[in-house]
């Protein structure tokens, strides 16, 4: 229960401190760490709510959380339940530097039609960040490897809601799957060409749903073609490959070269694929350490308040909250709130119905 509680935790603290740096002076990559270390480095960081909020990241991280431990009886009130909270949010959102595509997303939803509610039309703005960093909690909820049909249907459902394109909603399939990953114990390395494993499980469950399929297929392979090339890139794309390759030379300013080549827009973590995809690259490097973690995926020059809450949330599922500096979480924004929802959704899905 604790891994999960630091899980909800630690997401929020890496949204904090990915998106806090927007205070300071300037953030190219090598700036930033230069600047970490004058405020006396992570051990000296006290994340309080004035100075280091968190994002719309968080807020719609914990609406994903808040409707999965309702007492729903099917799939659909479930969706219907995620339809009320994220309507809900909106109002928190807008005081939270949301990402638009979010507010659009959500504007677009209808709580009163029963049965329509979560079908949102398609979207070439869809392709964003916002659909994997709600979606760390379904993986947790339904991480057991016999409840994986649930899993991909739940966390595409919960990404087409707002980001009803590809690229957005695999980026909520990729999250949610790693989460389940980390609580089964998975090895890190085989993390990634899993999830390609499950990818066309997806897409025959969106045919299933026959919604938008046309659209769909012009986009798809986009999200594998890119992760595809990124394994191959740190050599863990076979069965046989466990251990990943790095440059010898990938300091900050590198980093950051490699991520916006990642991105299709120049700015790393800008979009679904990319933004798990930084986020495991860090945890890759890091091990256990988690301010190496933060050097990675929660300070760089792209969207490192996403990277930065995906990477926090599985770092806590994998290794709790023992090695963090206590004054980056114990005055962040809604703590109490995330712990209980990490404990609720333990309960849940060590006690499935």
């Amino acid at each position: 229960m604790e891994k999960f509680k630091t899980a909800m935790l630690l997401g929020g603290v890496g949204d904090a401190l990915g998106c806090g740096k927007v205070s300071w002076e300037s953030s190219t990559p090598g700036s930033l760490h230069q600047q970490l270390q004058k405020a006396g480095g992570l051990d000296h960081l006290v994340l309080s709510p004035a100075k280091w909020p968190v994002s719309g990241n968080t807020i719609m991280h914990m609406a994903t959380a808040e409707a999965l431990i309702t007492d729903y009886w099917c799939l659909d009130d479930l969706y219907r339940e995620m339809v009320r909270c994220y309507v809900e949010t909106i109002e928190k959102l807008l005081e939270h530097r949301p990402d638009p595509a979010t507010i659009e997303g959500c504007s677009q939803l209808k709580p009163d039609n029963y049965l329509l509610a979560w079908h949102t039309p398609f979207s070439e703005k869809g392709s964003g960040f916002g659909a994997s960093t709600k979606a760390m909690c379904i993986g947790m909820r339904y991480w057991k490897p016999e409840r994986l049909e649930t899993l991909i249907e739940v966390s595409i459902e919960c990404g087409r809601m707002t980001h009803n394109h590809p690229t957005g909603f695999l980026g909520s399939l990729c999250t949610a799957l790693f989460a389940s990953y980390a609580v089964q114990g998975k090895p890190l390395v085989q993390w990634g060409r899993d999830m390609l494993k499950v990818v066309p499980l997806a897409e025959e469950y969106c045919r299933k749903t026959i919604r938008h399929m046309a659209e769909y297929q012009e986009h798809w392979f986009y999200f594998e073609a890119k992760w595809q090339f990124y394994l191959e890139e740190r050599k863990i794309s076979k069965d046989t490959e466990n251990k990943a390759t790095f440059p010898d030379n990938y300091d900050a300013e590198e980093r950051d070269k490699t991520y916006k080549k990642w991105s299709s827009e120049g700015r790393g973590g800008r979009r679904g694929h990319d933004a798990p995809m930084i986020a495991y690259d860090a945890l890759l490097a890091a091990g256990s350490s988690w301010a190496e973690l933060c050097h990675r995926a929660m300070f760089h020059g792209g969207e490192s308040g996403a990277t930065g809450a995906i990477a926090g949330c599985l770092f806590g599922l994998l290794y709790g909250l023992d090695t963090i500096p206590q004054g980056l979480y114990q005055d962040l924004e809604h703590k109490d709130r995330l712990e209980d929802l990490g404990a609720a959704l333990y309960r849940l899905s060590t006690e499935e119905k």
